[in-house]
């Protein structure tokens, strides 16, 4: 019989309670977020990518009793036999269907009090199944734990971008939160760069640490001389493209964006209302505290991947590579504007030299397709449903955003959507090559 090394017990159980903090404090930060929110609230879908609130405090519960408590507690009592089709988002492998993403906001039961029950139930067994759980499953709960942990803080950034969307829609434009701070209106300070030369480098997360699947495996990229700007392009730089007639120049646009954008009626980003050619002064945004006055300096943020190319073509730039963004950023700290600073809205970058802004503000929109790193096999069962087989149409972010929490962003983090979606935190910013 294998023996316990020396301290190996006492280290096995310190991960435990640290996890069980974790969870705790991850589950309870979810249900802080919807503290502003009045019963009405909950129950909204504005538009079919953005889902209800009630629908994510759901989901984010059924995936532990689905990955977690039905494989592992064998006594675990399933809360609702029809939470498993009504709260799975997309996960074929483990029942018969799901309701349509679409139709989330039609249901109005269950009740917004029966959804915090369902939540406080698998709190009480989860914190059971991390207390009790024998120490040879240990090591496989802990995982599948990771990813709930850190599942849970994407929804939570669903949470604040979904609730802007749906009181965007509103023509009261209603605050989530009136109290939040507004930056000092100012114009942005001019771009500088910032050179890397040719290198081979590693990209991808390392053996150790969490990270998702699609993160993996680490592997060499060569690189060429780049040079990147020191920080994300302003409201008031994107206002001097759309001045100049950006939205009605089809030069500018990739095929695809030129047709969106004439399809939808774009003329400038989501939740900025002004005519093209009024000055800067009269433009104005919906924020999650309300309706406030458009702030040149701030990063320009709910942008289409369509509209940050159309920019980079016409300052005659480009999008960093997912690639050249990890190197300009592997040297720099994980800190910024992230949800724990409670302003949910892009600030301002501070007047100091060298790269800002590289974590937290907005997503960056990067030029690189969302595909397998080399080498890269999709998890079995499930779970490896969450990443692998969205590799196909989407492009790559990196960074993170106002709304994601501090201890979510990882250098390596590879976050994708599709190049026509705007209503989440991104932004971009400049690179060129170097001849």
């Amino acid at each position: 019989m294998q023996q316990d090394r020396p301290g190996h017990k006492d280290h096995a159980e310190t991960d435990r309670l640290a996890m069980g903090r974790d969870f705790q404090r991850i589950r309870r930060f979810s249900e802080q977020l919807c503290e502003p929110l009045i019963i009405e609230d909950y129950g909204l879908q504005t538009v079919p990518e953005a889902s209800p609130p009630k629908w994510h405090l759901a989901h984010v519960t059924w995936f532990y009793e689905t990955f977690l408590l039905r494989p592992f507690l064998p006594d675990y009592p399933v809360f609702h036999p029809r939470f498993e089709y009504l709260f799975n988002s997309y996960y074929e492998q483990t029942c018969t269907g799901f309701w349509p993403r679409s139709e989330r906001g039609l249901l109005s039961r269950p009740s917004v009090s029966e959804v915090y029950d369902y939540r406080h139930h698998v709190d009480d067994a989860m914190e059971r199944l991390i207390a009790t759980c024998p120490s040879d499953a240990w090591p496989k709960v802990q995982m599948r734990l990771g990813i709930g942990l850190n599942h849970e803080q994407q929804h939570q950034e669903l949470l604040v971008t979904d609730i802007k969307r749906h009181f965007a829609h509103n023509p009261l434009r209603p605050a989530y939160r009136a109290d939040l701070p507004l930056a000092p209106i100012a114009n942005p300070s001019p771009l500088t760069w910032t050179r890397f030369d040719a290198e081979l480098m590693e990209l991808g997360a390392g053996p150790e640490g969490f990270a998702y699947d699609n993160e993996r495996p680490r592997h060499r990229v060569f690189l060429e001389p780049f040079a990147i700007a020191d920080r994300p392009i302003t409201n008031g730089e994107y206002l001097d493209f759309i001045a100049d007639g950006g939205y009605r120049n089809s030069a500018f646009w990739l095929s695809d964006g030129w047709a969106t954008i004439r399809r939808e009626g774009w003329t400038c980003p989501l939740y900025w209302e002004g005519q093209p050619d009024a000055a800067p002064s009269d433009w104005r945004i919906m924020t999650l505290g309300g309706l406030r006055p458009l702030n040149p300096a701030e990063p320009v943020c709910h942008l289409s991947y369509y509209e940050a190319d159309a920019f980079a073509t016409w300052a005659g730039k480009r999008l960093p590579t997912e690639a050249e963004w990890e190197r300009a950023a592997s040297d720099r700290p994980i800190a910024g504007n992230f949800v724990d600073a409670a302003w949910l809205h892009p600030r301002p970058a501070e007047q100091a030299d060298g790269l800002k802004q590289l974590f937290g503000d907005v997503w960056e929109w990067t030029g690189s397709a969302y595909l397998p790193y080399p080498g890269y096999r999709a998890p079995a069962g499930a779970l490896g449903e969450y990443n692998g087989k969205f590799m196909c149409n989407q492009m790559v972010l990196r960074g993170g955003s106002c709304a994601t929490s501090r201890d979510h962003a990882r250098l390596s983090y590879r976050n994708f959507f599709y190049p026509h979606e705007r209503w989440q935190f991104k932004g971009f910013r400049l690179a060129e090559t170097i001849q």
